[in-house]
């Protein structure tokens, strides 16, 4: 457990909201007063906010049966094996509830299609907290079976992530092929090669799907010639472990090179190179992208690391990046509706709101001094005014009247009604 003063630090430093305009690297771990945001979800739109050096984000399906039995088992086997400190899982009202100890707005709500909160707290780097929050949702039409559970995961550190670093997906997901956890969309996975439609209509729409909807990086590589067992291992094994939930795999057949490099060029102004491989465009597109720096000519699938693409992937995920909406709002729920505190941080905190509302009180208290200091000067100027004689009052209407009992005003507006009858 860290010490009252290194939970006092940490207290210090995630102080402020995520700022547009650059990477930050500081954001509250609990809600207060000072930090109103909104948080509710969003689709298809980018924030002017530059994602922050400190955190991972990602986005996924699960095609199970049952989404939040496989995160709880995974959390409760790591817990125990000593791989993360503690684990909560939440339901989404009582998340977002909010008390006096910690008052939270909208921002931590997520949404009424959310099912489950999970939160998990691990180190890395042997001093290096990281914080996650995972939110599986309701399908947003029942009508469609196959989209499955929609899952968003905020990770954010204490410092400048590291590619090195586990995966916070593997935190929450089983590693394993047998649990269908990481559909990007239906039919396509983050731990294999997908390959590309038949169909150029097919084709075309998912290459618009994948990226103005997606968080993660998607590459597309061509096989030159149709490759062995170890060329079709997908080139996300080649990847440091945080990247390897970040990156979407597309292959084109040898005969699709035409037809792939066609629709690619239409759609996102980028070729495919015969043998070779891409990483496309984020949509909208970045201003420092450029197509050439991230084409490799050349890839050979043979089970050997594909070196020059492995580079190029490295590069374009350490790109500044806009964050999209519903990325920021996950991550400002992360911040805002943190509940998994340490006693240390729980003891810095209500510290920390005790001073506040002291200062709030004390606020007030010297505003009701100056209103009666005020008002005190105000009456002795008048009397001044006056030559010391009390300002003669208009007696108020009711006061004129005050030994008229209300049942003889009754009887009287009664009498009035029964005349125009006589």
């Amino acid at each position: 457990m860290p010490s009252a003063e290194a939970a006092r630090r940490t207290t210090a430093l995630w102080t402020e909201p995520i700022r547009p305009g650059g990477p930050d690297v500081r954001g509250p771990y609990w809600s207060g007063p000072d930090h109103p945001l909104n948080g509710s979800m969003a689709k298809n739109s980018t924030s002017s906010t530059t994602a922050p050096v400190t955190a991972w984000l990602g986005r996924g399906r699960h095609l199970g049966p049952e989404a939040e039995r496989d995160v709880r088992r995974n959390l409760i086997a790591l817990k125990a094996a000593g791989v993360i400190d503690d684990f909560l899982d939440l339901d989404p009202v009582e998340a977002a509830r909010s008390t006096d100890l910690f008052p939270r707005d909208e921002s931590a709500d997520p949404g009424p299609l959310a099912r489950r909160v999970f939160e998990a707290r691990w180190r890395v780097a042997d001093d290096v907290t990281v914080r996650a929050q995972l939110t599986t949702y309701e399908p947003e039409s029942r009508r469609v079976e196959r989209d499955g559970t929609t899952w968003v995961l905020a990770a954010e550190a204490d410092r400048a992530w590291e590619e090195d670093w586990p995966s916070p997906a593997t935190m929450f997901w089983p590693d394993s092929d047998q649990v269908a956890w990481d559909h990007e969309v239906p039919g396509v996975r983050l731990r294999t090669a997908n390959h590309l439609p038949k169909d150029d209509g097919e084709l075309r729409r998912l290459l618009r799907e994948c990226t103005q909807q997606s968080w993660s990086i998607h590459i597309v590589v061509h096989e030159a010639m149709t490759p062995d067992a170890p060329g079709r291992r997908p080139v996300s094994v080649f990847l440091p472990p945080s990247l390897r939930h970040r990156v979407v795999e597309h292959r084109a057949t040898p005969d699709q090179a035409l037809i792939a490099d066609f629709a690619m060029k239409r759609e996102l102004g980028v070729g495919l190179p015969r043998g070779g491989a891409v990483v496309l465009p984020p949509v909208p597109r970045a201003p420092d992208y450029d197509a050439e720096r991230f084409t490799v000519r050349d890839v050979f699938l043979d089970g050997t690391v594909p070196a020059e693409l492995r580079s190029r992937i490295l590069e374009f995920a350490s790109l500044p990046r806009p964050l999209p909406t519903e990325a920021e709002q996950a991550l400002t729920r992360l911040r805002q509706g943190w509940h998994l505190l340490t006693q240390d941080e729980e003891l810095v905190h209500a510290r920390a709101m005790v001073t506040k509302y002291a200062k709030a009180l004390e606020a007030m208290t010297a505003s009701c001094n100056l209103y009666q200091e005020a008002a005190e000067a105000a009456l002795a100027a008048l009397a001044e005014t006056t030559g010391g004689d009390p300002p003669t009052r208009t007696p108020a209407p009711a006061a004129a009247k005050q030994d008229a009992s209300p049942l003889k005003s009754l009887t009287k507006t009664l009498t009035a009604f029964r005349r125009p009858n006589k």
